[in-house]
């Protein structure tokens, strides 16, 4: 076993074995497709590394020795085709087990890796293309992802000069898997610095166009966090973190962490998300770790979910959005696990967490990682050190440096000041802290609801509604009020088997009155098919405020 995390890390534990200390020492020219792929590869050739299976019942193994030759030869395709160092690549690889060693080959040669969605339009694709100067892509053959490359391209071929496809011969493109296979597996280091900008990631914003935010070379070991002390992976485990490649949830679970500290990564490959499916994946393999979204787990508990579904996963986090309470209570019920949820963002690591061995909160996003130091301020950014309600902010070291955030948004020094003013990053989140440290969500800044002086974070309320059997999703906003400045709506999906009616708004609106104070119940209530959402699966609540702007004009009540 190469242990990674002792020879970049220094660690500190409390007297109940939960980090409380974490420090991260990085060689000037780390590079993780050489220092760690490459390394296990060395001492370990035949310890696994991918698992990779889709729906029709394919399926793939991949050892380190394997993939590190894969990401040589990947390399050197790149270099034959005039792709080097600081050049930008996006990759829409979707779950393909490619992606794991196509990026590693980016990583090997300098150059920056932009891994996207294929739920990407051709004016997705050209606004990305422009924004970051991309030079090449390799994309998926599946979908309509290659022709829509093809007609970006055209918009832009002083740009985007080269496209690669995997597993298929077609115009326009180069076969990278046939070109791949054609290749020397053989590779002279290519020195790069730690510093060096080794992936973007668009943020998938719930308003204005996506920004493009900058990670270094340092970005991987950041993540050991993540992986050893949040989804508790185990030296020979298996991960299974529910992403596409194209998210930024895919670096937290699918590579860089579980493979530091010794797990394989397992990938399911799918479009549509079954539930059954996915359970079916979980047993047939023996997933030992589970990380997915609260969307996820929200349709696992609407299964005939047991414990033997879940009987080999030995631990279960989530990120991405709030966990409601209630989700978490069935889930456990369920499985006998404990849901352990944290917190972060695309431009950051891991912020917040129940981390293991930490005291069971559920609800709470948990308590700080130890990797930064933050706080909550208010509108002034003052420090906030009783209960109230602030924003969460990370506070810049002493000496400047902070391994796991990012660097900057590309083209957008502005914004990128805007973000660390006053010495702190600001996320934008609102959250609040109780007395023995635990972190509560609240709400996006700009989603808090001010009514009648009070104001009211839309998750809380979010929370209680789903407690009630009728409601399968729910998005809570303002509405513009003569009388109180602000109401509070709820857009409601209903449960199958519950009709629409003025009955059931009443009985909604009666239950969250009781269920937490009066002066937060819904006052309008409307019932819809859908909800507006990013390609990430984000609700853009603005859009409903701004329909709703339209719809209600200023309410009398």
């Amino acid at each position: 076993m190469v242990n990674f995390y002792k020879q970049f890390c220094s660690e500190g534990f409390d007297e109940n074995n939960c980090l409380n200390s974490f420090s991260v020492r990085c060689p000037d020219n780390f590079n993780f497709g050489y220092d760690v792929v490459d390394v296990i590869a060395k001492q370990e050739p035949e310890k696994l590394a991918l698992q990779w299976c889709n729906k029709r019942g394919d399926e793939k193994a991949f050892t380190f020795g394997q993939l590190s030759k894969l990401s040589n030869k990947a390399a050197n395709v790149f270099l034959s085709h005039g792709i080097g160092k600081g050049d930008r690549v996006m990759l829409i690889l979707k779950r393909h087990y490619e992606y794991w060693y196509i990026i590693n080959a980016l990583h090997k040669i300098g150059a920056v890796a932009i891994p996207a969605t294929n739920m990407l339009t051709v004016k997705d694709m050209i606004y990305r293309i422009k924004a970051a100067d991309i030079k090449s892509v390799v994309c998926t053959n599946e979908g309509h992802v290659a022709d829509f490359l093809l007609e970006a391209q055209r918009e832009c071929p002083d740009i985007l000069k080269t496209l690669f496809i995997v597993r298929q011969n077609k115009n326009g493109f180069i076969n990278m898997s046939e070109q791949t296979d054609d290749a020397s597996d053989v590779l002279d280091r290519i020195e790069t610095k730690s510093t060096d900008p080794m992936i973007i990631y668009f943020t998938s914003g719930t308003t204005g166009e996506p920004k493009a935010v900058i990670h270094n070379h340092t970005y991987p070991l950041a993540h050991i966090i993540t992986a050893k002390h949040w989804h508790n992976v185990k030296e020979g485990g298996l991960h299974l973190t529910v992403a596409e490649t194209g998210w930024g949830k895919a670096s937290w679970g699918k590579i860089y962490g579980q493979w530091l500290c010794g797990s394989a990564v397992m990938v399911y490959d799918f479009d549509k998300f079954d539930a059954d499916e996915l359970l079916a994946v979980i047993k047939k393999y023996k997933v030992t770790t589970f990380c997915a979204p609260p969307t996820i787990y929200r349709f696992l508990i609407r299964t005939e979910l047991s414990a033997d579904d879940f009987g080999s996963v030995e631990y279960a986090t989530t990120a991405g959005e709030a966990l409601n309470y209630e989700v978490f209570r069935i889930f456990l019920e369920k499985t006998g696990l404990s849901i352990m949820e944290g917190f972060g963002q695309t431009e950051t690591t891991l912020v917040l967490a129940n981390l293991v061995n930490s005291t069971d909160r559920p609800g709470s996003m948990g308590k700080p990682s130890p990797l930064y130091k933050t706080a909550l301020v208010d509108e002034n950014d003052e420090f906030i050190t009783d209960s109230r309600t602030g924003e969460l902010v990370i506070l810049k070291p002493e000496n400047g440096e902070q391994i796991g955030l990012f660097c900057g948004y590309i083209n957008d020094d502005e914004q990128y000041n805007y973000v660390w003013r006053n010495g702190m990053y600001h996320t934008g989140d609102t959250a609040y802290r109780d007395e023995d440290g635990y972190y509560w969500y609240v709400g996006r800044r700009d989603d808090i609801i001010k009514s009648s002086g009070y104001r009211i974070g839309p998750f809380e309320i979010e929370s209680v509604l789903m407690q009630h059997p009728s409601v399968m999703e729910v998005a809570v906003t303002g509405v513009p009020s003569e009388i109180r400045g602000q109401v509070v709506k709820a857009t409601i999906i209903l449960n199958k088997g519950y009709e629409a009616s003025d009955e059931l708004k009443k009985e909604l609106q009666e239950y969250v009155k009781h269920e937490t104070a009066p002066y937060k119940y819904p006052r309008i209530i409307e019932f819809v098919d859908s909800l507006p959402k990013t390609i990430s699966g984000k609700i853009q609540r603005e859009m409903i405020r701004r329909a709703d702007i339209e719809k209600y004009s200023t309410v009398n009540i």
